[in-house]
């Protein structure tokens, strides 16, 4: 009977789906913008995709551990009503309005946060104003919290921020930037701004940085990932098909820095910080400064989440990342980019950036279509001409530590001896066989000889008496 059940609703489904057109499963697809992180990708790293200092959204709402920020989060939206002058129900009404938008953004919602409309509105608006304000705090200062507040004020910049912009920026732990737009507007009594919250975010994520238009965004983790990979200058190249990993095809193993520094490439900083901004041209290997301190595993994990994930991201932060891998191997690799001044060490050893990069790599898959084929293809190409080839070999031979080097000389001045030992050896035998067999001059005819008049005296003048 069961079997009898399911085979009708079945047919029921089918018959819908002939009914309708593609545009309507694109439509649905399309919403998901905040995503649950399989136990396949957390179990590689659990405390990367945690929060733990505070809980945005349904996903960790009501932990254990996350418990004591609810009250600062109770406290935020008071000073936020407050300061707008405004009754609580204009927010609920206005953010009701896209109640369903909001709730479709996760995937999956459970069931409870789905039924329960009433509460969905009060953990948005809650988490929202929590957001709005210490983004705020953050940028400039609110005189209406006291100078000791534990969260807003300059202890908390110093002590409890950090923490909540790195779960802020965490996938799970994503509010929609739909939130903040609508809570905005409201409170200011103006349109909807998205540009305005992209920069509130960044302004909170990077105080130093030109703040300039990156468009519609799904949620800060998206604000993040945009500001990142803006580039000004140049055109990016996506020429060709890429290759998997480093290890499927010895052909196309991309070398470390040291032995792309050994074949004679030199490494710049690129102009821009955007992480698109690869290049390669005339032996020079151009890429973005990054700052590598206890938050980058987190972040760049979660981004390369967010782009296996969300179909239509991209995948320019996972080609970065995969590239930064392949030219790092050990912390000589690294040493050798801190030293260009592209990687800028704020976690101590160059041993750990080198095990940071190695171990965010791992079971990331590579779009074939990559931006970073070209310039890859290019440097493969430059490593195998005969000169540089011959160079590499010379240099990883012969001067990768001081008693190589020593011998290397050592080799020079014996050959150098052996030489000049030669020369002199020859040379003797070469003057003595010279002398015994001199060259005979052809002879040379006497001149004749001259008339006797010529020399002989004029007689005496005979005396007479």
């Amino acid at each position: 009977m069961a079997g009898a059940n399911w085979v009708i609703e079945v047919n029921e489904k089918l018959e819908k789906m002939m009914d309708t057109d593609n545009s309507m499963e694109e439509e649905r697809w399309k919403k998901r913008a905040i995503y649950k992180i399989p136990a396949c990708v957390k179990d590689l790293n659990k405390k990367a995709y945690r929060p733990q200092a505070v809980s945005f959204g349904p996903y960790y709402h009501g932990e254990e551990h996350l418990k004591p920020m609810e009250e600062h989060k109770h406290r935020a939206l008071l000073h936020f009503l407050k300061r707008a002058n405004k009754p609580l129900q204009v927010f609920v009404e206005s953010l009701a309005e896209v109640v369903q938008v909001l709730k479709d953004s996760y995937h999956p919602l459970d069931i409870s946060w789905q039924e329960d409309t009433s509460r969905f509105l009060q953990l948005m608006i809650l988490d929202g104003c929590f957001m709005l304000e210490i983004l705020r705090i953050a940028t400039h200062a609110l005189d209406d919290y006291a100078t000791n507040d534990p969260i807003f004020s300059s202890h908390g910049k110093l002590y409890i921020i950090p923490y909540i912009m790195r779960d802020m920026l965490m996938l799970e732990n994503q509010l929609p930037l739909l939130v903040l737009v609508k809570l905005v507007a409201v409170e200011i009594g103006k349109e909807e701004d998205e540009e305005f919250i992209n920069k509130l975010i960044l302004k909170f994520c990077f105080p130093e940085t030109p703040v300039s238009s990156l468009g519609s965004c799904l949620h800060p983790l998206d604000v993040y990932r945009k500001s990142l990979l803006q580039k000004h200058a140049g055109k990016e190249k996506r020429r060709g098909r890429s290759s998997r990993r480093r290890h499927d095809n010895g052909g196309n193993i991309i070398r470390s820095a040291t032995e792309l520094s050994e074949a004679g490439i030199r490494f710049k900083k690129s102009k821009t910080k955007s992480l698109k901004d690869i290049s390669f041209k005339g032996g020079v290997l151009r890429l973005p400064v990054i700052v590598v301190d206890d938050a980058t595993e987190s972040i760049f994990l979660n981004l390369i989440a967010f782009e296996r994930f969300h179909v239509g991201a991209g995948n320019e932060v996972t080609s970065y990342v995969f590239f930064m891998d392949n030219i790092i191997d050990s912390e000589r690799d690294v040493a050798v980019l801190h030293s260009r001044g592209i990687i800028q060490n704020a976690i101590g050893s160059d041993k750990a950036v080198a095990k940071l990069f190695n171990s965010i790599s791992k079971d990331i898959t590579l779009d074939p279509d990559s931006s970073l084929d070209y310039v890859h293809k290019n440097v493969t190409a430059y490593c195998k001409k005969a000169w540089n080839e011959w160079r590499a070999n010379l240099i990883h031979t012969y001067f990768r530590n001081p008693w190589a080097i020593l011998s290397f000389i050592a080799a020079i001045f014996l050959f150098a001896l052996t030489i000049v030992q030669t020369v002199y050896t020859i040379y003797p035998i070469y003057k003595n066989d010279a002398s015994s067999s001199p060259i005979s001059s052809p002879p040379v005819a006497s001149p004749p000889p001259p008339p006797p008049h010529l020399f002989s005296k004029p007689p005496f003048p005979r005396l007479h008496h």
